[in-house]
Order: C-alpha cells, then sequence, then structure tokens
C-alpha cells in the first residue's frame, strides 16, 4: 500500500511537471508568433518607406533645373542661362516656376533707405512661360542657347520653346522688379552693391533649384553667377 502511495506520487509529479513544460513550450510558441508578426511588420514598414524614399529621390532628380550662369541684362532683368539637371526628362515650361526674394531698403529710388512704406522684403515670381505671346521683348519666355537675343512680334515669336529637352542648354530673361506696386522690387541698383538677392525655380512634380545671389556690381552685363 505504502509503495502504491509513493509510486502515485511520482506519478503526480511527473504529470505537474509534464503539464508545466506544456505550458512554458505553448508561452513560447505564442512569443514567437508574437515576435514573428512584428519582425514582419516592421519589415514591411521599413520596405514601404524604402520604397518612398527611392520614389522621391526619382522625382527629385528626374526633374530639376541646373544653373549655368547668370548676368544683368538691365537694371530690373536678370539673364538666366540653365539646362534640365542629369537625369531629367522632358519638361515643359509652363509647368517650371521661379521666386526672387530680396530686402530692398529703397523701393522709390532716391538713395534714402527706409523712406517710404514698401522698403523692406521684397518678392517676386512667374513662369518659365508667361503665357504672352504679345509682348515683343518676350520677356518672361525660354528660348534655345542659339538665339538669347530674339525680339521677335508676336505673330512670329520665334524659337520661343515649349519645353526643355535634356542636354540643351537654354536662355530666360527673368525681371525682378514686378512693377505692380510694393514689394516685388529686386532692381539691382536698389539692392545695391554687397546685396543679396534669392533664387527658386520649382519644377512641378519634380525638385527645386536654390541660389543666392550676391550683387557686386550693378552694371547691365555683370556676372551674378
Amino acid at each position: 500500500m505504502r509503495r502504491e502511495n509513493v509510486r502515485m506520487n511520482e506519478n503526480e509529479v511527473s504529470g505537474s511537471i509534464g503539464i508545466g513544460a506544456m505550458i512554458v513550450f505553448i508561452a513560447l510558441i505564442l512569443v514567437a508568433a508574437v515576435a514573428s508578426a512584428v519582425i514582419i511588420q516592421t519589415g514591411e514598414k521599413l520596405q514601404q518607406n524604402a520604397q518612398q524614399t527611392g520614389d522621391d529621390t526619382q522625382r527629385e532628380i528626374g526633374g530639376k533645373i541646373t544653373i549655368n550662369s547668370a548676368y544683368i541684362e538691365d537694371g530690373t532683368t536678370m539673364r538666366l542661362y540653365f539646362e534640365s539637371a542629369p537625369g531629367s526628362g522632358t519638361l515643359t515650361t509652363t509647368n517650371i516656376a521661379w521666386q526672387v526674394a530680396c530686402t530692398n531698403q529703397d523701393t522709390n529710388g532716391n538713395g534714402v533707405a527706409g523712406d517710404s512704406a514698401d522698403d523692406g522684403y521684397q518678392f517676386t515670381a512667374g513662369a518659365f512661360d508667361d503665357g504672352d505671346d504679345t509682348d515683343v521683348a518676350q520677356v518672361g519666355d525660354t528660348f534655345t542657347m542659339d538665339d538669347p537675343e530674339n525680339d521677335a512680334p508676336a505673330a512670329a515669336p520665334g524659337n520661343r520653346q515649349a519645353t526643355i529637352a535634356p542636354g540643351s542648354a537654354y536662355v530666360i530673361d527673368i525681371v525682378v522688379d514686378g512693377g505692380v506696386g510694393g514689394g516685388d522690387d529686386c532692381t539691382f541698383s536698389e539692392v545695391g552693391i554687397n546685396g543679396e538677392i534669392t533664387l527658386w525655380i520649382h519644377v512641378e512634380g519634380g525638385g527645386s533649384t536654390y541660389e543666392v545671389i550676391l550683387i557686386s556690381d550693378t552694371s547691365p552685363g555683370s556676372l551674378l553667377i
């Protein structure tokens, strides 16, 4: 009888150990399953982020303007020579915008700083194709380098470009004086020697180009970039 009781106790202990081991085993399986789910979810998230980053980078590289040089055409006009950045496809000029900003403390041009309510931060903008064929000088339109002085009348706009092709060089005249009131006057002589003009070029669905222009000479023909 005593032996049978001992044997039963041993069986109970063994059974308890087995049940405990099974519980631990099941718990480990559950932990592994949860960990696997977290790892898989994290991996998918990282893959999505990497894909998004790659798409953004491709879009940034695939549509951008490279500035080759720029100089002062006259007191209110900057002549900009440019091309599409390497890797860019064909760009539409109406989808390319420029912005010019500066600090002008002499917007009325009288040589006295701060005497006008319009003095201070100035901003003006436009497109690489202003859509206006009536302006004889074609300021605000894009041309190929072989005809930078095009001044054909509206009936014969010359080689005014609607697209920017990879590998070709172009020119555009940008008017830095908006001419429609205060807040848009970055005239070179008024910004002055050692003054700065900030130029942005944005391609819709693509990248942006940023350039800070330091004015060292306000004379026509002076190099800006």
